[in-house]
């Protein structure tokens, strides 16, 4: 510093440009530009970027991002934003860096070590946080109600494509508890009035009127009346299929992925989904709740169709059709729709 300070006095008669010139000499010098300003990225700096995921592939917001440089450098860290994103910038180049991404609940990932080119953009794939076993053990512990409600919150953010909802289904079938009848509610509740099952009844009653069934008569007040008898259906096929019964009958409404295995054996498990459930208890049983939602929701429909669509050949026939769409929808659970499904943010 003594020897900058007399420089600067000795160009003090040489006018205002040469002292400016000395002075970004100065600046420029090696050991006198890191005390200017220890900000300024190197010359052709380089950054890091990467997107953070647990192992579902669903984003983890707030992880911190540490590059920690091999020659000794200061360590640059980052929070990852809301989309789980981030961008270490300011890179030396030619200098390995070692990326530790850390959250809460996760163990620690580490990158194999990246080493920029002048300039270069790089960006870390593959990065997927898995639980910490502590985290695991605390939640083995906790109380039964409070780890299915963190469950329900869950299953009532997957969707498919982003936003056909696909909430009764458990992709991680080892670690899932009972539901309490509340929970069962809540959830029929919610796919209910979801504006993609009204959305579904309304389209499903504008096929029902091009086919002239059931035999409403034509026109908007039919379109209505067609209307109002899909999304019924379907309310009281959920309220008693997917929350009444199962909580008179300790059963579970939703749906257990298999995923592993043959082909044969989970194509099996899916065709026998209507007819086979989990209980409270966790064995397997009869699917009473299913079958009787089915049958009761068809039974009800006599109340609102047509008299030539009513009846005990048109109730077993709904109930039929019930149950084989709801085949098709398992088999899809367990082959395709899993790939679709996304959630938000997890708990």
């Amino acid at each position: 510093m003594f020897g900058a300070a007399s420089l600067l006095q000795a160009q003090d008669n040489t006018g205002p440009q040469a002292q400016n010139s000395t002075v970004a000499e100065l600046v420029d010098a090696p050991g006198i530009s890191a005390r200017a300003d220890a900000d300024v990225p190197p010359p052709n700096a380089g950054s890091i970027t990467g997107t953070v995921t647990d192992a579902y592939g669903d984003i983890v917001p707030g992880a911190v991002v540490d590059v920690d440089p091999s020659n000794g450098g200061a360590r640059k860290s980052q929070v990852a934003n809301d989309s789980g994103y981030f961008a270490v910038q300011g890179l030396v180049p030619n200098v390995a860096y070692k990326v530790t991404v850390n959250a809460p609940g996760f163990d620690p990932w580490i990158a194999p070590p990246v080493t920029l080119q002048a300039g270069q953009y790089f960006e870390v794939t593959g990065i997927k946080l898995k639980l910490s076993a502590a985290v695991t053990s605390v939640t083995v512990r906790s109380d039964p109600l409070e780890i299915a409600t963190e469950q329900v919150q869950i299953e009532e953010k997957q969707r498919v494509l982003g936003f056909v909802p696909n909430f009764y289904v458990v992709y991680d079938s080892e670690d899932a508890v009972p539901l309490s009848a509340k929970l069962k509610f809540q959830m029929a509740y919610k796919v209910s009035v979801d504006p993609v099952s009204i959305f579904g009844a309304a389209f499903l009653a504008a096929m029902n009127q091009a086919g002239d069934t059931p035999n409403f008569q034509q026109g908007w007040k039919g379109y209505g009346q067609r209307f109002g008898a899909a999304y019924t259906d379907g309310v009281t096929d959920i309220m008693f299929g997917g929350a009444i019964l199962p909580a008179l009958l300790h059963q579970d409404p939703r749906y257990f992925y298999q995923g592993t295995g043959s082909t044969a054996s989970r194509l099996r498990h899916a065709l026998q989904n209507p007819f086979v459930c989990k209980g409270d208890n966790g064995h397997w049983q009869p699917n009473y709740s299913s079958m009787g939602g089915d049958l009761i929701s068809s039974a009800i429909s006599n109340a609102y169709y047509p008299a030539s669509n009513r009846g005990a050949a048109f109730t077993f026939e709904g109930f039929a059709v019930s149950t084989g769409t709801r085949e098709i929808s398992s088999v899809l659970q367990e082959f395709v729709l899993r790939k679709l499904t996304s959630s938000s943010k997890r708990p």
